[in-house]
């Protein structure tokens, strides 16, 4: 079972969803995925699989914004991360503010407006289980401006920049030599008031079987199931809107 204990920085440690009715996300990604949802402070509910934590919910940042799947990348330090964010061209939303004794966050977005987070570790370091059905397993960035992306995030994390997968068209990010996160140009027949985001991926057995649930759960499907280089993939949104997808690998 690939647990984890602490994160490089630069590398994913967490997703977790805005969402303005935690009774329903809860409900639905528990038929989903399985999971068990966990109320904790401020109204933060933790999501567990096997009784380790794998995702987290909270209420949407702002009044009005819609529901959405957020992505954290590990730290060291959060306000230098801030600093390389601001000097790359992006912006700071939110922070860097120190979460009880779990640890410190920021929000930022990149030029072309997608949103991320850092994490600096404190008594929390993210998910405890990663890269196994019920658990994220992946983390893209979906962009209109893929050199732009391209530009930004290595500055930001250090990462190194590679090709896609076996001809995928986009790019692979590696830190200190392994997998960090991909970068997708945003697919034709997007609609062109969906911003760039990043796209979380969860683990799944059969992807088809996935799809089929979520639907049935009140989703919809964006995505058709597609096999890939990195698994059979299908986008989904929940009954919110938050978009995620599910690999079959």
């Amino acid at each position: 079972m690939p647990t984890r204990t602490g994160y490089r920085p630069g590398l994913p440690c967490y997703a977790d969803l805005s969402t303005p009715d935690m009774g329903t996300s809860a409900a639905f990604y528990g038929a989903l995925f399985g999971w068990r949802a966990e109320a904790g402070d401020e109204g933060y509910t933790c999501f567990t699989w096997r009784g380790m934590p794998v995702a987290g919910a909270g209420p949407t940042f702002a009044e009005g914004r819609p529901s959405a799947w957020n992505t954290y990348f590990a730290a060291e330090d959060a306000e230098c991360a801030a600093d390389r964010v601001k000097e790359a061209g992006g912006r700071v939303i939110t922070g860097p503010s120190q979460v009880f004794d779990e640890g410190t966050m920021a929000v930022f977005e990149d030029p072309e407006g997608a949103r991320f987070l850092v994490w600096q570790a404190g008594r929390c370091h993210g998910a405890r289980l990663v890269d196994e059905p019920g658990a994220p397993c992946r983390y893209e960035l979906w962009t209109r401006d893929p050199v732009g992306g391209m530009a930004f995030y290595p500055e930001v994390f250090g990462w190194e920049t590679r090709g896609g997968q076996d001809g995928e068209p986009g790019a692979l990010w590696l830190a200190d030599g392994r997998a960090a996160a991909g970068l997708r140009p945003m697919e034709e027949g997007v609609p062109p008031e969906v911003p760039a985001h990043w796209l979380v991926h969860f683990g799944v057995p059969d992807c088809d079987r996935a799809v089929d649930l979520g639907v049935r759960c009140g989703g919809r499907v964006l995505r058709e199931p597609r096999d890939l280089p990195s698994g059979r993939r299908a986008v989904l949104a929940d009954p919110l809107g938050a978009r995620f997808a599910v690999l079959a690998r």
